[in-house]
């Protein structure tokens, strides 16, 4: 399994950092590691950047917004680090964090800097040496939705964290918030908008309860033992974590769950992974949370609904940049082909009310 460890590569263009003012920082700040530098990126993600940083001695992952980016909230580096600085400490598979720039001096934008986890994560498709009995799949499934639960589950209060969010009208700032951002974004028409929007507003379910929320759980956001699969050691990018409805979390952990009867568009644009023999189905995902939390989930398609609209205004945020030419990654060009089809999955759970 060390052959499948989530690894870096070399940097994207574009995306290169200032190394002699990223090296003398490093210098001021770990005078004890003092050696060559070395920055290699993370390949995946489509938002906030990853970096590999191997400074003498010292190893660690640095997180800065993507260039071009105007939505300042949603690349909030030093709210993502006061989140990681607590969170830790109560929380033990988030990262911990070491050091906090708001000088954006040194590389055009705020960053801050972590221990990095090493371990398999599994993004789109399951590599093919990764062979994955009906058994652990199950395990894996059950892993993810109990991880989830676990961070429900924290003491924000406790923990320092509820200045984080306002739980009161969570979910109403959200639908509107979301629907602003799809319309900042706007490069093409989607006839999905109009009904969606009108369904987000009218039909929202009440609050049933308020926890800590990561609001983009997924398996290629936790990292893996390698010597275990079925074992979570990490969870990455918590740059949209709040105080709100738990339930907008696992709508959004369902947004990125694929069942086998689904449309084609739907398994070519998420992961493979749980399409593996022994998964767990969308609605059982849902079962298993409800007799796990004593949540009452009969308006789970509302949350599921809102979770892949989510996922489009996203993929538009990213497709918007790109075609302003404030990014250049070409895997950007086909994004609103993925825009139409999460709009269309959207429609197809708020209209039927089904998972």
């Amino acid at each position: 399994m060390a052959d499948l460890l989530d690894r870096p590569a070399p940097v994207r263009s574009g995306e290169e950092l200032n190394a002699s003012a990223l090296e003398a920082y490093l210098q001021r700040n770990f005078p004890e590691a003092s050696g060559p530098l070395a920055i290699r990126q993370y390949p995946s993600g489509h938002s906030n950047l990853t970096y590999a940083i191997q400074f003498g001695r010292e190893d660690l992952v640095l997180r800065r917004p993507p260039f071009g980016s105007k939505v300042k909230t949603a690349h909030d580096m030093g709210r993502e680090f006061r989140v990681l600085s607590k969170l830790h400490a109560v929380y033990a598979p988030a990262p911990e964090v070491v050091a906090f720039c708001d000088d954006e001096s040194i590389l055009g934008a705020p960053f801050y800097l972590m221990r990095p986890i090493h371990g398999v994560i599994l993004r789109k498709n399951l590599p093919p040496a990764i062979t994955v009995s009906p058994a652990q799949a199950l395990q894996m499934n059950r892993a993810l939705i109990d991880n989830l639960i676990r961070l429900h589950r924290v003491d924000y209060l406790s923990a320092g964290l509820a200045d984080l969010g306002k739980p009161e009208g969570y979910l109403a700032r959200q639908v509107r918030g979301w629907i602003e951002r799809y319309h900042h974004s706007k490069t093409h028409e989607y006839l999905e908008i109009e009904a969606l929007t009108a369904y987000f507003q009218q039909d929202m379910p009440a609050t049933q309860s308020i926890a800590l929320v990561h609001n983009d759980y997924k398996f290629d956001n936790v990292v893996l033992a390698a010597e275990d699969l079925t074992k979570i050691i990490g969870v990455l990018d918590w740059e949209m974590c709040t105080i709100g409805d738990p339930l907008t979390d696992l709508g959004t952990t369902l947004a990125y769950w694929v069942d086998p009867t689904d449309a084609e568009e739907l398994k070519q644009n998420l992961s493979d992974v749980t399409l593996q023999p022994g998964s767990l189905t969308r609605r059982q995902v849902v079962a298993h949370y409800a007799q796990q939390t004593g949540s009452d989930v009969s308006r789970i398609s509302y949350y599921l609904a809102f979770a892949r609209f989510k996922l489009a205004v996203i993929v538009q945020q990213i497709f918007y940049r790109f075609h302003q030419g404030l990014t250049k990654d070409p895997r950007f060009a086909a994004l609103p082909e993925r825009v139409s089809a999460l709009l269309r999955a959207s429609l197809h759970a708020a209209s039927t009310n089904q998972i």
